[in-house]
């Protein structure tokens, strides 16, 4: 197996893309049922950056990363998300996709009847506005799934039907290197992976980061239970949620920290039961 390799820091350095959120409060539920997940959260997330989000079960991470995106199970009640200062959440779902956002989900859902190669070339005319030239774009699709190790039957495959765990992600990642956005949000990227996947899939995040440069640095905000992913994805800015806030920040050495010490006394301070 490779050993893990540190990616450079880029903070203070880059002039991409620039996702703010500010005083964000979210809920789920309606009416007496409603509970509030989200109670205040500030982040900024710029090209070029990667920002690890973790914290305990229940903390308010994934429900960070679906709020941006848009998912109907979550109320926005106040605060803000901009990405370059245009609102994202005036956005339908599909606006924000266009706009430059990109989420992979935690559980990616099952397509029948969809070939992988179809829904890869759908979803590049939804988001860029014109079919890819078939001639450069089997090319592309095949150089990637090359570097993701994945067989070139893959393609042919049912979008997620039948597929492994770590097939869905490298699925995710995929799609994730063929969209090109300009903020990449990844709901427990490594969740279900062996070492090699997770090696893999790892690779694919870095090469996405180590490409853009300047207007098209890619902005990273991977949010993860576990440190192990961060031996190969090496965070600018480490965050942790308890308790739907941002309990504490800083840089890779916070996970470190995270990896002996745990989340208790965290969630101690927080008074969460």
């Amino acid at each position: 197996m490779t050993s893990p390799t540190a990616t450079p820091t880029t903070a203070g350095t880059v002039t991409g893309s620039v996702l703010e959120i500010r005083d964000l409060h979210v809920t789920v539920g309606e009416g007496d049922d409603a509970k509030e997940i989200l109670r205040g959260v500030d982040l900024t997330v710029r090209g070029g950056e990667t920002h690890a989000i973790m914290g305990p079960n229940g903390s308010g991470k994934s429900t960070l990363a679906y709020s941006i995106a848009g998912h109907p199970k979550y109320t926005i009640t106040s605060g803000t998300v901009t990405l370059d200062g245009e609102d994202v959440l005036a956005m339908t779902v599909d606006e924000r996709a266009r706009a430059g956002l990109f989420l992979a989900m935690q559980y990616p859902v099952e397509v029948p009847g969809v070939s992988v190669s179809n829904f890869l070339r759908t979803a590049a005319t939804a988001v860029t506005g014109q079919a890819p030239k078939l001639r450069t774009w089997v090319k592309d699709v095949k150089t990637e799934m090359d570097a993701l190790e994945m067989d070139s039957a893959f393609a042919e495959r049912n979008v997620n039907e039948g597929f492994s765990g770590g097939e869905k992600k490298r699925l995710e990642i995929l799609l994730m290197r063929i969209l090109k956005r300009r903020i990449a949000i990844l709901v427990d990227t490594d969740s279900g992976l062996d070492v090699d996947a997770l090696r893999i899939v790892s690779e694919g995040v870095n090469r996405t980061r180590a490409e853009g440069s300047g207007d098209d640095a890619v902005g990273v905000l991977l949010i993860t239970h576990y440190t192990r992913i961060l031996r190969y994805i090496k965070p600018d800015f480490v965050h942790v949620f308890v308790d739907g806030r941002v309990a504490e920040e800083g840089g890779p050495e916070l996970a470190d920290r995270l990896e002996d010490e745990g989340y208790d006394r965290f969630v101690s301070a927080a008074g969460v039961a």
